[in-house]
C-alpha cells in the first residue's frame, strides 16, 4: 500500500512539473512572439549572450543540445531560422572540422536586450516561488 501512494505521489510531482514546464513555455511563447521569437529560440540567445561572453561570444552547437532541452536535428534547424533571420552566425571550428561554432550577431544581441525583460517576466508569472 505504501508503494503505491508512493508512486502515485511522484507521478502527481511528475505531472506538476510538466504542467508549470507547459504553462510556462506557453506563456513565453505568447510574450515572444510579436518579436517573431519562441521560447527555445530566446533560450539560444540567451545562453549565447549570457555565459560565452569570454568565449569570444561562441558557443559550439554540440554544448547547446543539452542545455536547450532539443535534439541535435531540432536544434541545428532552430540555429538555421536564427541565422536566417540575421540572429546569429555559423562557422566551422578549426580544431575540428566537425564542429560548428554559433555566434550571437549585434542584431542577436540588441533582441536578446529587448526581449529579455518580457521573458523574465513571463517566468515571474508563471513559476511558483
Amino acid at each position: 500500500m505504501a508503494v503505491r501512494t508512493a508512486g502515485a505521489g511522484l507521478e502527481e510531482q511528475w505531472r506538476d512539473i510538466l504542467s508549470v514546464h507547459a504553462r510556462t513555455m506557453c506563456e513565453i511563447d505568447r510574450a515572444l512572439h510579436p518579436h517573431g521569437l519562441g521560447a527555445s529560440d530566446f533560450e539560444v540567445l540567451d545562453i549565447l549572450a549570457t555565459t560565452v561572453p569570454e568565449e569570444g561570444g561562441h558557443c559550439r552547437v554540440q554544448n547547446l543540445v543539452g542545455r536547450v532541452h532539443l535534439s541535435q536535428s531540432a536544434l541545428s534547424r532552430l540555429i538555421g531560422r536564427l541565422e536566417k533571420d540575421g540572429l546569429v552566425e555559423r562557422s566551422i571550428c578549426a580544431e575540428d572540422r566537425r564542429g560548428v561554432w554559433v555566434t550571437l550577431t549585434a542584431r542577436g544581441r540588441e533582441l536578446h536586450a529587448e526581449v529579455r525583460p518580457l521573458q523574465r517576466d513571463a517566468l515571474a508569472r508563471t513559476l511558483p516561488g
